[in-house]
């Protein structure tokens, strides 16, 4: 089943549903043929797209609502707060080309400070899926949630077999490690599945943890991870002021937890514009130099 297919036996089974857009149609190009008057695009008014998504959901409809991620979590922050929020309204708000997905877009439309933005607001929940089947399994929970959520749009092919036992707040344990644990989320799961084998054929014991939501976050895993393992390496395509990097910070110094922790993240930083293996190897996300660099302060 793709994503289109999923929106159309929602739209199909459950009239609660409604499909909108801010003139992004690239993972729904074909539904506004199928569904009639249950699609909405709004043009490119991400505000508006919000407003419209909190009056469909007071009026007892599931708003699955898209646009770019930058411009949905920063142009229509004030709405999402407020008319989201604050109301705790069901919208499900499907961010595209977020973090390196937008390659060789520049910095006007780089979505790197979208999950920072988006966990700070009260109620809304995020949820950043590894690949496409981790995205798809994770969605039969996540849109049938009464909670809003932000949604990290993601088709990239797997590359691992996800469970299928998939619960909001509990991360996907890939394995477990002694000498260091691997914390990711979203697009960089490839490479933190491929550092992994590189580390292991070092002779090193890797955990590796794919948190799936980051809010909720699964607090028991990271903090069992923390406590099995000399090492954590974190890694997203974020800023890492906000991100995972700071979530772990958040959850060690309220725990009192001592861990040296390796963060790959954007620091401060926009990324080079390219193709997402030119963006890989120039900001050096690539699984050879994660691996390296882990091997390094592991020494």
């Amino acid at each position: 089943m793709t994503y289109e297919d999923l929106l159309k036996h929602l739209i199909d089974t459950d009239e609660r549903f409604m499909i909108l857009t801010a003139e992004n149609r690239a993972a729904i190009r074909n539904l506004p043929d199928q569904i009639g008057d249950r699609f909405i695009d709004t043009g490119i008014t991400e505000q508006t797209l919000i407003g419209v998504s909190a009056g469909l959901a007071l009026r007892g409809r599931i708003p699955v609502s898209h646009a770019l991620a930058c411009f949905l979590t920063m142009r229509a922050f004030e709405f999402i707060r407020t008319d989201v929020g604050i109301a705790d309204l069901p919208v499900k708000l499907i961010g595209g080309f977020a973090g390196f997905l937008s390659e060789a877009n520049g910095p006007t439309h780089q979505a790197i400070e979208d999950v920072s933005i988006m966990r700070g607001i009260p109620n809304v929940n995020v949820f950043c899926p590894a690949d496409e089947q981790d995205m798809m399994i994770g969605l039969k929970k996540v849109l049938e949630s009464p909670k809003p959520f932000y949604i990290r749009y993601n088709n990239l092919p797997p590359v691992y077999e996800h469970s299928e036992d998939f619960e909001i707040g509990r991360a996907e344990i890939v394995s477990e490690g002694s000498d260091v644990t691997i914390m990711v989320y979203g697009v960089l799961f490839r490479q933190a599945m491929e550092a992994k084998a590189i580390l292991e054929s070092k002779g090193k014991s890797v955990g590796l943890i794919n948190l799936r939501t980051l809010k909720p976050i699964d607090e028991e895993a990271i903090l069992k991870a923390a406590a099995d393992s000399k090492l954590i390496v974190t890694i997203e395509d974020h800023f890492i002021t906000g991100g995972l990097y700071s979530i772990l910070a958040e959850i060690f110094l309220r725990n009192r937890v001592m861990l040296d922790v390796l963060p790959f993240a954007l620091n401060d930083k926009w990324f080079k514009p390219a193709l997402m293996k030119d963006v890989l190897e120039y900001e050096r996300f690539t699984a050879e130099k994660i691996a390296a660099k882990t091997l390094d302060r592991m020494k």
